[in-house]
């Protein structure tokens, strides 16, 4: 009898294991990774160069990660690609940071005896246009409504590479060394 247990213990373990890491792949925020294809939900990095020493950078995050972490990583990004081009400073010309949000609002349903018509109606009240029939709701408070809206951002900036020291005074001039070694400790990379 022990023995049963212990082999069902495994075999829950064996099954809720690998569900257990595959939903907390989904509940994550974006690591700092090159971007797979535009427009995807996993997001990343993706850069392009403009000129010799000139490059627009674009970090997009999912809707787990928050604006500090987009624009965290787009710096990191930016003195990467400075050095690995053979660079030693960058000047951020451009920078900007956009927030794209989606608002959700889902109520229960459920066909009722006529299939999906049903006797309802339409009306325009103090907050717009309503909906109201017998079965969902009421007339004067949507109770069942769920409404929520989710951000997610995008960085981009465009920055010009030099070789030798920044420029002094210049606020807007980076070490690209000095990034990396003191943001690097901040990067979450990808498993």
């Amino acid at each position: 009898m022990a023995r049963y247990r212990l082999s069902a213990r495994r075999a829950g373990l064996a099954v809720a294991l690998p569900l257990a890491l595959i939903l907390s792949g989904c509940e994550t925020a974006t690591p700092y990774q090159p971007l797979a294809r535009p427009g995807s939900s996993a997001g990343g990095y993706s850069d392009q160069q403009i000129e010799p020493n000139r490059f627009r950078v674009t970090f997009s995050g999912n809707s787990m990660t928050s604006r500090e972490t987009v624009e965290t990583y787009l710096l990191y990004r930016a003195a990467q690609l400075t050095v690995e081009r053979g660079f030693d400073w960058f000047e951020m010309a451009d920078r900007n940071t956009e927030k794209h949000s989606s608002t959700y609002v889902t109520q229960p349903f459920a066909p009722g005896p006529w299939g999906y018509w049903g006797p309802a109606w339409r009306y325009h009240g103090r907050f717009g246009w309503r909906r109201w029939d017998p079965f969902w709701g009421d007339p004067f408070w949507d109770r069942d409504i769920d409404v929520h809206t989710v951000n997610q951002y995008e960085a981009i900036a465009e920055i010009v590479t030099g070789r030798g020291a920044k420029p002094p005074g210049d606020p807007r001039a980076f070490d690209a060394r000095a990034v990396l070694a003191n943001l690097g400790p901040r990067i979450q990379r990808p498993r």
